[in-house]
């Protein structure tokens, strides 16, 4: 790896991350709510979208503004009363709206990534 490499691929797994996080964060809420602290680990868990309480407490926030979550607060055996985020109805429709042209989007940037590189008697 060359000096710099690791901020760059810090930088670009920060914009991929950034893109996505909303939806993934509507999606782990699809079956059942969650309390902010299950969220971080759930996507902790997945590797790629590990994040912090910094990114994912202010997206809770402004999804439950935006009338895509709503809050409720409920006890804990092991502690104080959680705050349960689950999906609107609004919700639902965006994570849905997400989940048909997330396959597309995909399939555009991998077809970016993987074509083969033009040959030199194709560039003008």
């Amino acid at each position: 790896m060359e000096p710099g490499d690791s901020t760059k691929q810090a930088r670009a797994a920060a914009q991929l991350r950034k893109g996505v996080l909303e939806y993934c964060v509507l999606a782990l809420m699809r079956d059942r709510p969650r309390y902010g602290v299950e969220l971080l680990q759930a996507l902790e868990a997945s590797g790629a979208l590990a994040t912090s309480q910094g990114t994912v407490y202010p997206l809770l926030s402004r999804l439950r503004r935006d009338d895509l979550v709503t809050t409720t607060w409920q006890e804990s055996a092991s502690g104080p009363p959680r705050r349960y985020y689950a999906l609107t109805d609004s919700g639902r429709a965006a994570l849905a709206e997400f989940t048909r042209i997330w396959p597309g989007f995909r399939n555009a940037v991998d077809a970016f990534l993987t074509a083969p590189p033009p040959t030199t008697g194709d560039l003008a």
